[in-house]
């Protein structure tokens, strides 16, 4: 009987090594971008748990057949990301573009493209991201320092694979498909739930905007420079070990509570140099553009590329945490950048930065405005919450289907991770 992991599999299961089913496993290479190009780049941040985000894909620069590119995509190609703690090991699914562009893995992603006549490429895509493989991934393929590890090859190329009889494979794989579908579908609702929300707190913040000079520069409410609403703050380093972060989806908490991806690293040789309060508006000084700006939901140190602001008098920061998170989305503070530095904005320059005039609001509108704000975290935290459990159920399901646990053909799809260890 073969096992994969410590794990025995059916009796007429059999068990390979990656490289022995695969026609390619390399990465790709790294794209020479470009505004506007005949070729999408498929990065590790293109490569979500939920499927491939083509908003976070850009374009390669290249003169000649797309098709001799190295990294070159084929449909049914398994992509998996090779460098960084956080991402390492994600596995992703490449079908086709949908407008039809050729595209690339740049070389932060591995290309497994699996030979049919042995495996399923759906069947390889649940093996690659189940339970048992992704310990495997950190536990011996990962190779370097911490948050610059990636995956070695050569182990990639050893790694174990389970190899049922091709038909189960396309049953099981038919079965996942179907199964994590409506797990997917699940947590698509609650989540679109939060983006409803915000959608109208954004809204609201944009009604200020429109009634102000940005909109009407005749007509319309006066802008105050930022410095005479909000102050910087340099404090000392608190005794904690939490590392608050600025998140580009606009949330800022602490690492701890959240994912170690969605932010940038600072180049600093303090990383974690000032303390931060429950409620401060904080700004990233590079990443701020692209939305890591917001107020504060935790308590703990962060890095000093930031600007860690209070009010100066009456009004209300988790209102004006959103209000500089949607002009600098729409591209209002990077009129008053310092600086460009790959692609990203400098705002590091509170001098500078403070001066920017920006829309105020009345203090009741503000007010109002913050209690939608903070009525939303709990609502989010719950959603949070059953999403994880979704999660583990999910991943609980993959790994049992693809180790031969129990007979995808006779199961339901309810319970059927009962009595299944998480």
């Amino acid at each position: 009987m073969s096992t994969v992991f410590d794990t025995e599999l059916p009796a007429s299961w059999s068990a390979s090594r990656l490289k022995r089913v695969t026609t390619l496993l390399n990465r790709g290479t790294a794209p020479n971008y470009v505004d506007a190009g005949p070729v999408r780049a498929i990065s590790q941040a293109a490569n979500q748990e939920s499927g491939l985000d083509w908003t976070r894909t850009r374009f390669h620069g290249h003169i000649g057949d797309p098709a001799k590119i190295k990294g070159h995509l084929k449909p049914s190609d398994v992509l998996i990301n090779s460098t960084g703690t956080g991402t390492l090991g994600r596995v992703g699914y490449f079908e086709f573009d949908p407008d039809g562009f050729p595209c690339m893995a740049d070389s932060h992603v591995t290309i497994a493209r699996v030979d049919e006549e042995k495996m399923n490429p759906r069947f390889a895509y649940y093996w690659l991201g189940s339970r048992p493989f992704q310990g495997f991934v950190y536990s011996v393929l990962a190779v370097g320092a911490t948050n610059q590890i990636e995956l070695n090859r050569d182990r990639l190329s050893d790694a174990p694979v389970p190899l049922p009889p091709l038909d189960e494979q396309c049953r099981i794989a038919d079965f996942l498909d179907i199964e994590t579908g409506k797990m997917d579908d699940l947590v698509r609702t609650q989540t679109r739930l939060v983006q409803v929300l915000n959608e109208r707190i954004d809204h609201q913040v944009l009604e200020v905007i429109g009634r102000s000079k940005l909109a009407n520069l005749r007509d319309g409410t006066p802008l105050v420079a930022m410095r005479w609403l909000l102050q910087k703050n340099v404090r000392p380093t608190a005794n904690t070990p939490e590392v608050v972060t600025a998140f580009r989806d606009g949330q800022v908490t602490a690492r701890s509570l959240r994912r170690a991806e969605g932010y940038t690293n600072s180049a600093s040789s303090e990383p974690q140099g000032q303390h931060v309060l429950v409620g401060d508006v904080v700004v990233h000084g590079l990443d701020g553009f692209a939305g890591a700006i917001g107020t504060a939901e935790a308590e703990g140190n962060c890095s000093p590329v930031n600007h860690v602001l209070s009010l100066k008098g009456e009004g209300d920061t988790f209102y004006y945490g959103r209000l500089l998170r949607i002009l600098a989305l729409q591209g209002y503070l990077t009129g008053f950048s310092f600086s460009t530095r790959e692609r990203a904005f400098d705002f590091r320059n509170w001098d500078m930065f403070g001066r920017i005039p920006i829309p105020v609001g009345s203090v009741s509108e503000q007010r109002r405005i913050g209690r939608d704000i903070r009525k939303l975290r709990p609502i989010r935290e719950k959603i949070d919450q059953f999403t994880a459990r979704i999660t583990e159920r999910r991943q609980a399901l993959i790994t049992a289907a693809v180790t031969g646990q129990f007979d995808v053909t006779t199961a339901s799809g309810r319970n059927v991770t009962d009595g299944v260890t998480p």
